[in-house]
């Protein structure tokens, strides 16, 4: 576990860094309210070791606060891991599951110059924060997956979010995987692959 100075406080996160000093991708992992690092980190191990992929899974906060600090906390986490390893600045992404979704979606708005693309699982935009779309400079991909058996996010809401998404001009994937609840690790075979195959097709530019 490293730790990182960022806004004030310190951020503790793990890192997973294959060998080879070539500049390579890097996967920030946002686990899901009451959860921690690990949490997205074991199922993407596996994946990230056969695809040359750095892995970084911070320690998130369950204070509604730290949203607003958020995204800043990400970029930070990120450059503190770019002192033990060589990161590919076009290629760092996001994914967040659960309430790491949300903030997911806050990392696409706030730091659109910095994040590639971001992917999302069991997460919505709620209608009060619509304008944070306002906030991108770029209009960043973005990739949505939900189960259609998810006890805890409603189809709709998520439906909603890829309709504002779209109708704003950001590239966005959607995908309703049957027969799925909310629990990541359950699809995580397919949500990684899928993840990962959009985030190749849309480093930055």
């Amino acid at each position: 576990m490293r730790t990182a100075p960022c806004e004030g406080a310190t951020y503790r996160y793990l890192l997973l860094a294959p060998q080879f000093s070539r500049p390579k991708p890097a996967l920030l992992l946002l686990h899901g309210a009451g959860g921690h690092a690990q949490d997205l980190l074991i199922p993407w191990q596996s994946f990230a070791e056969t695809h040359d992929l750095v892995l970084i899974a911070p320690e998130l906060p369950r204070d509604r606060a730290f949203e607003e600090v958020a995204p800043a906390v990400f970029r930070c986490v990120v450059e503190d891991a770019r002192k033990a390893v060589s990161l590919d600045p076009k290629r760092l992404y996001v994914l967040g599951n659960s309430m790491g979704g949300y903030l997911a979606y806050d990392a696409a708005m706030f730091e659109s110059e910095y994040f590639a693309a971001v992917a999302v699982h069991a997460a919505a935009i709620a209608p009060e924060y619509d304008g944070i779309l306002a906030k991108a400079s770029r209009k960043t991909p973005i990739a949505i997956f939900i189960g259609d058996r998810d006890p805890l996010v409603p189809l709709g809401p998520v439906r909603r979010t890829r309709d504002l998404l779209k109708s704003a001009g950001f590239p966005v994937e959607y995908e309703e995987i049957e027969g799925h609840d909310h629990q990541y690790e359950l699809a995580a075979d397919r949500i990684n692959r899928e993840a990962w195959r959009f985030f190749e097709a849309h480093p930055l530019p």
